[in-house]
């Protein structure tokens, strides 16, 4: 078993948000800031910076499940990016964001909504589960957990857009870009994230349906992340 494979699955009680950010920080130093994957990184380094904040601060009401919910939740991202063994094979909504991080014709704002797209469409459903298999609850007690969660990443969506779409002058030329990832938002992607997260909790009894809804939900993830990451001309 792999160091973040460990990682992943140890307590959140053992390890807490702070050793997410200091293993984001140390992703962060390690890749160049122009790679696909470290735009991603920014981006949800500043959001599990947030959700510390809040932690710490008393702003959430049980944040013993505020805590097992973000590091679960950040555990399947570094899993997924951050192992280096030549057999690891990452889940397929992540594929396209690490096939194609170094592609000139893709811009910044595709990465980190392809990153985005993946860790809330996939990732965050799988972590709701393994948040109340830890803590022995049901997905209705971590509702508030997620939602506080969820409230902190939409209101982040618009400064990244802000921060990383093309200036006014240059709209009309990247007029394929926002055509392109104009329809997909983070407040949809996190709906369908707790629908799935509940639905997954009701079939655990069943591994078989389970493994086919969670390989399907992978693949139609990736598969949308796919597409927001279509090389444009410049």
């Amino acid at each position: 078993m792999s160091q973040l494979e460990r990682f992943a699955k140890c307590t959140p009680a053992a390890r807490g948000v702070d050793s997410v950010v200091a293993r984001m920080r140390e992703l962060a130093a390690s890749w160049p800031a122009c790679d696909g994957v470290a735009v991603f990184n920014r981006v949800y380094l500043s959001v599990t910076e947030e959700v510390d904040r809040h932690i710490h601060g008393g702003r959430f009401a049980d944040p013993e499940a505020a805590t097992a919910l973000d590091v679960r939740f950040a555990g399947r991202y570094l899993a997924a990016v951050g192992t280096r063994s030549p057999d690891h094979r990452p889940p397929a909504c992540w594929r396209p964001l690490l096939q194609y991080r170094r592609h000139p014709g893709v811009r910044p704002l595709q990465f980190a909504l392809s990153g985005i797209n993946a860790h809330i469409g996939h990732d965050l459903a799988l972590a709701v589960v393994d948040t109340c298999r830890t803590l022995g609850c049901e997905p209705a007690d971590v509702e508030d957990e997620f939602d506080r969660v969820g409230d902190l990443l939409v209101s982040l969506e618009e400064r990244i857009r802000e921060d990383l779409m093309p200036g006014p002058d240059l709209l009309q030329i990247a007029d394929p870009l926002t055509h392109l990832l104009g329809s997909w938002t983070l407040e949809r992607a996190r709906d369908g994230a707790w629908a799935a997260a509940r639905a997954l909790w009701v079939l655990r009894e069943f591994p078989d349906v389970t493994e086919e809804f969670v390989r399907r939900l992978d693949t139609s993830v990736g598969l949308v992340g796919r597409m927001m990451l279509t090389p444009l001309p410049d």
